[in-house]
């Protein structure tokens, strides 16, 4: 498995990053287990969670993903084997039902990790992100950009002064955002050089065929400010492996909770038919050749992948495997100036 550094840090991790979302809702714990047993087998030492999980997200399963992982990790004594990374919510109605409100600032941070670490069976995060911003800002599938203040919110510079304390504490050794804007990160290194604070070595936004607005902007900062993409949704839900487009699977994500049709309306699917059919047409899997184009590109750290079978995890992370050729590189350019960005 190939493997990449964690931004400027001394940290290598694998190019495929284990996803836990499902974990506690599609997932049992033991289906869980063995996805981590199975995944650590082939090379990927990296792991992602939140306080957040499971997705969807609700009161009565709030941090039973981190949980799942917590028993793994207390019964098989691997921590030093594995990358673990979580993230501390940000504001919404939405999650309110955290802390009364989630809020970044330190009373609250402070909160969330503590509990983040006990759900754990660890002492330490290699990895701790803002999950959103706390201002109002263009995120989750919002490209246009209206400016809103919100008097309510936290700083940036209280958020990374807590995240400072965090590291000093020995709790977190590296910070990273998720969900940002080009604004937000560029935000957090200049606070980070004029106070001395951590630097952000990540960054966690959605990323692949159908939603390639991460290369404006972003992509940029990314490779030069070394703050690497990790790459959520790699697939649209699921959407890119072709297995939506003609049925509605059963126990399938999408099938299950429709919430989840950010990657299928009618442009997007035209887009992902077209994608389907090249990697066919080339002998390839359509959720592999996906996959190896997140993959490959230059500002990318770590894909992180999702899956809620074995079958659907081996064929994931064989996608590190898989180096695409100049024609269906091309064609995929070909197809994405036909159909620019269907599913921001």
């Amino acid at each position: 498995m190939e493997k990449r550094k964690l931004g400027n840090t001394g940290i290598d991790v694998s190019v495929i990053c284990l996803g836990t979302m499902t974990w506690g809702e599609q997932n049992t714990e033991a289906e869980a287990h063995s996805q981590l047993d199975h995944a650590l087998e082939r090379g990927v030492n990296f792991i992602d969670t939140a306080e957040l999980y499971p997705v969807p997200p609700m009161e009565e399963t709030r941090g039973r993903t981190e949980s799942i992982i917590g028993t793994w990790l207390k019964r098989t004594g691997r921590r030093d084997r594995v990358v673990l990374a979580s993230k501390v919510s940000g504001p919404g109605e939405w999650v309110n039902y955290i802390r009364g409100g989630p809020r970044l600032d330190r009373t609250q941070m402070t909160d969330a990790l503590d509990d983040s670490l006990r759900r754990l069976n660890t002492d330490y995060l290699d990895l701790y992100q803002v999950h959103w911003p706390a201002r109002p800002t263009n995120f989750f599938g919002n490209l246009g950009y209206t400016h809103e203040e919100d008097p309510d919110a936290t700083p940036i510079e209280e958020t990374l002064e807590a995240l400072d304390e965090f590291v000093r504490q020995g709790k977190v050794r590296h910070v990273g955002v998720s969900n940002e804007t080009p604004w937000g990160v560029m935000e957090y290194l200049r606070l980070a050089r004029e106070r001395d604070w951590p630097r952000m070595v990540s960054i966690q936004n959605p990323y692949n065929l159908l939603n390639r607005s991460f290369e404006v902007g972003l992509a940029e900062m990314a490779i030069r400010e070394h703050v690497g993409l990790m790459a959520y949704s790699p697939m649209g839900f699921g959407v890119l492996s072709g297995k939506y487009l003609d049925s509605t699977p059963a126990n399938a994500r999408i099938t299950l909770f429709p919430r989840f049709a950010r990657y299928s309306n009618a442009h997007g699917v035209e887009a992902t038919r077209a994608y389907v059919e090249l990697a066919r047409a080339h002998g390839l899997s359509p959720a592999q050749m996906a996959l190896a184009f997140v993959n490959s590109r230059p500002f990318l750290t770590s894909t992180i992948i999702g899956a809620t079978s074995m079958a659907q995890l081996e064929e994931d992370i064989e996608s590190a495997e898989l180096v695409l050729g100049d024609e269906v590189l091309e064609a995929i350019e070909t197809i994405h100036t036909r159909h620019p960005n269907p599913c921001p």
